[in-house]
């Protein structure tokens, strides 16, 4: 690996996942109570010896700088270690990244300086556990130009993705991004050959692409939909079938792109036996893990059971209070009082529950105060006035008048 420089693509806007990404980058979105979305693929990168990070930034990307700063200090830079953040630098002209390929050719110059054979491509925004050296020890395998790490989908959902044909030995013979008729995969009418939009390149193959792509015409500067189409038809591109570290019988990789994903992906945390398995030791999830105390859960009330939080992660500097918590993602520094009843729910970090108060599938962002009383979840028409109600019928609820902390009630019940 030490032949490998990985390009982590975290200037994504996420505008599926708003109001979540109302003030933060998509990569920064907390998910499982203490983790950021990068904190995945970064820990996959140094869990495959992945030693030389590029961490490409751009839309509202303050707290995603301080997160990895924070949190990702642990490289030794003396021994050629580094996770570097990298802002749009304008070196090769004056606009913002234009696509993913154009992220890559405007950072040409710090690629060079590294001399890497190859690169590994990333992105920011993906829920999953893969060795990269695995993948890498295929491409070499393959003297292949580009591989490109694949999953199978069911064919109706084959539109979201970059859908591929491939031969018996996995070399790429087509590839469509984000068809209106997806292929099926061979005897498999109902699945499809989707791209998990990583990818291994040899570095001289990359950059001639993506030097072509800058000078064309016609082009969305996209990998996806312009420049591993051309190349298919013009160099060696292998499909390589991703290999799940995660130690459970289905593969798990969830783009957690719209509020939706995001809360059944967190839910799917509090099972008894988690889809994804947040406890493996074998492979450590890294974070910024703040100093705070222990979880806190008090008031035993003429012996019926309150303090109280079953299935459900709570972080540090969490305080139940008298409240009663199933099923949530707590995290750190949330407080739930006196007799309020919160319910298949992800507070973020901050959040006040006030006495009395019920909460029912929703989402709380940082910081909210909810007034006693409220009642959130429980009737969508009423919430609806007030907050964001997703197709599943998730509430969003967010701080008002774009302040920090609304000192204001945030829902008066009727």
């Amino acid at each position: 690996m030490k032949d490998v420089l990985a390009v982590l693509l975290a200037g994504g806007a996420g505008e599926r996942l708003y109001p979540l990404t109302k003030n933060r980058a998509k990569p920064a979105v907390p998910f499982g109570g203490t983790y950021r979305i990068i904190d995945f693929t970064l820990s996959n990168c140094m869990n495959s010896g992945v030693r030389r990070v590029h961490v490409l930034v751009q839309y509202k990307s303050n707290s995603l700088v301080r997160h990895i700063r924070s949190a990702w200090d642990v490289l030794r830079p003396e021994y050629g270690e580094y996770i570097d953040i990298i802002p749009p630098q304008m070196r090769v002209n004056h606009h913002w990244y234009l696509g993913t390929a154009d992220a890559i050719y405007q950072n040409l110059y710090s690629i060079d300086q590294e001399d890497p054979k190859y690169v590994l491509i990333l992105s920011g925004d993906h829920i999953y556990k893969m060795d990269y050296g695995k993948m890498l020890a295929f491409h070499k395998e393959h003297e292949a130009d580009l591989t490109i790490a694949t999953i199978e989908v069911p064919i109706a959902e084959g539109g979201r993705f970059g859908i591929m044909e491939t031969d018996s030995d996995g070399r790429v013979l087509g590839f469509e991004e984000k068809p209106d008729d997806p292929k099926p995969m061979p005897g498999r009418p109902d699945t499809a050959l989707a791209s998990m939009g990583i990818y291994v390149f040899e570095t001289e193959v990359l950059k001639r692409s993506v030097l072509a792509d800058a000078d064309a015409d016609l082009t969305s500067h996209d990998f996806g939909k312009d420049v591993i189409p051309k190349l298919v038809d013009t160099h060696m591109v292998f499909a390589y079938n991703f290999l799940d570290e995660n130690k459970k019988q289905a593969q798990y990789w969830r783009d957690v792109g719209t509020i939706d994903a995001y809360w059944e992906s967190n839910m799917d945390l509090v099972e008894v036996d988690p889809l994804f398995n947040l406890y493996d030791r074998d492979w450590p999830l890294r974070t910024h893990m703040p100093q705070l105390p222990p979880a806190k859960f008090v008031f035993a009330d003429e012996g019926q059971r309150f303090g109280v939080a079953v299935d459900s992660i709570v972080s540090p500097g969490c305080i139940v209070s008298g409240g009663m918590v199933r099923r949530c993602v707590l995290s750190p520094e949330v407080r739930v009082n006196s007799y309020s009843h919160v319910e298949e729910s992800i507070l973020l970090h901050g959040v006040r529950v006030g006495r009395h108060a019920r909460i029912r599938r929703a989402i709380i962002e940082k910081n909210v105060r909810i007034p006693e009383n409220a009642i959130i979840g429980y009737d969508l028409d009423k919430d609806a006035r007030d907050f964001r109600i997703t197709p599943n019928g998730i509430v969003v609820v967010e701080p008002r008048d774009g302040r920090l902390i609304n000192p204001h009630p945030v829902y008066e019940p009727a």
